[in-house]
């Protein structure tokens, strides 16, 4: 039996819905070329930071006006460098991977808030991206910016960079919003082509004996797919745009039960940092078998068949899954009460 692993996503049309999302490994073009040969249905390059395009913009202003200011923060932005090859290097591998690469390459903005640097946008549209991620990374940490205000910018943000471009926008979000169904709504009226959830925020750590707030790299594990998993369920069928699954994925079975969620995609880092490109190939062959096993001839098949509106109990996506879930756990060493009769 032939399997049909085509799926669309963003207006493309994918060999299977496993994508490589952003990371060090999309890096460069002699990885790129690892991950499509072993089958990465689609490549989102690394991001390029907010503070990049806008620190870019301020020194080429100075040089145009023979200024030559402070430059304190130039150091630790040209550490990203090594991540996504700064604004030049970026559009310059962007044109060698669009050259060299017969899979769509998706671009991607890391960003908090509108301004002159979205004029970049463009740019990457120009050196040949098929599609653009933006990457909606905000920390809300001062304590009189309202809820409202946050989504507000986040709205603005997509708005103005869907206005610089001509080719498919997709929004990486959080979790962390109050209404994350409204807040989908209002992104996807703003332009948002497809959403992908979700990105993780990396939490800092304390060093107990130097009192240091330290950042800390942790790869995901298959249980934060669950997370994903409730939103995509809830959200398939009620948006008008594709929607993606990002965070946990680490197989083949993973990215069936994205599937079944109701995603157009299943977007993978952390496993393929732990077990290197080619393990793309061992999701596919997992992907396949359950397909085989199941009776079922393509993905199409299984897209949403366990979303929110296609499952038997919807509330299982709701609050009665946190009660379910309480009263199955028994506590450690507890014996089963006594069903005999005094």
């Amino acid at each position: 039996m032939a399997i049909d692993l085509r799926t669309r996503y963003l207006g493309l049309e994918l060999r299977s819905p496993l994508v490589a999302s952003a990371s060090p490994l999309t890096g460069s073009l002699g990885d790129l070329r690892r991950l499509e040969r072993a089958g990465a249905a689609a490549v989102v390059l690394p991001s390029l930071f907010q503070e990049q395009l806008t620190e870019e913009a301020r020194v080429l202003e100075e040089v145009a006006g023979g200024r030559f200011g402070n430059r304190a923060t130039g150091w630790s932005l040209a550490r990203l460098h090594r991540y996504n090859t700064g604004p030049d290097g970026y559009l310059t591998l962007l044109a060698q991977a669009k050259a060299n690469l017969d899979i769509p390459v998706i671009a991607s903005l890391n960003a908090v808030q509108a301004g002159e640097w979205v004029h970049y946008a463009p740019l990457l549209e120009e050196a040949g991206a098929d599609a653009v991620e933006l990457n909606l990374y905000f920390v809300a940490t001062h304590l009189g910016l309202p809820g409202r205000e946050i989504e507000t910018r986040c709205t603005t943000l997509v708005r103005a960079v869907r206005d610089q471009l001509g080719i498919p926008l997709a929004v990486k979000l959080s979790p962390y919003f109050s209404a994350i169904g409204h807040l989908a709504v209002q992104l996807v009226d703003a332009g948002a082509d497809a959403l992908v959830l979700f990105n993780r925020f990396y939490q800092p750590d304390i060093d107990p004996e130097t009192l240091q707030v330290r950042p800390m790299l942790s790869l995901s594990s298959p249980a934060e797919l669950r997370l994903p998993l409730r939103w995509i369920g809830i959200l398939h069928g009620q948006l008008g745009a594709g929607l993606a699954a990002s965070s946990g994925i680490h197989s083949g079975v993973d990215a069936v039960k994205a599937l079944l969620a109701g995603a157009d995609v299943a977007m993978t880092t952390s496993a393929l940092l732990r077990n290197g490109p080619e393990h793309l190939a061992t999701m596919e062959a997992e992907l396949r078998q359950w397909l085989e096993r199941h009776g079922h001839q393509s993905v199409a098949e299984v897209r949403g068949a366990a979303s929110r509106q296609a499952v038997s109990d919807p509330a299982a996506y709701e609050r009665a899954n946190y009660i379910r879930t309480l009263i199955t756990i028994s506590p450690p060493h507890s014996k089963p009460a006594s069903t005999e009769t005094p």
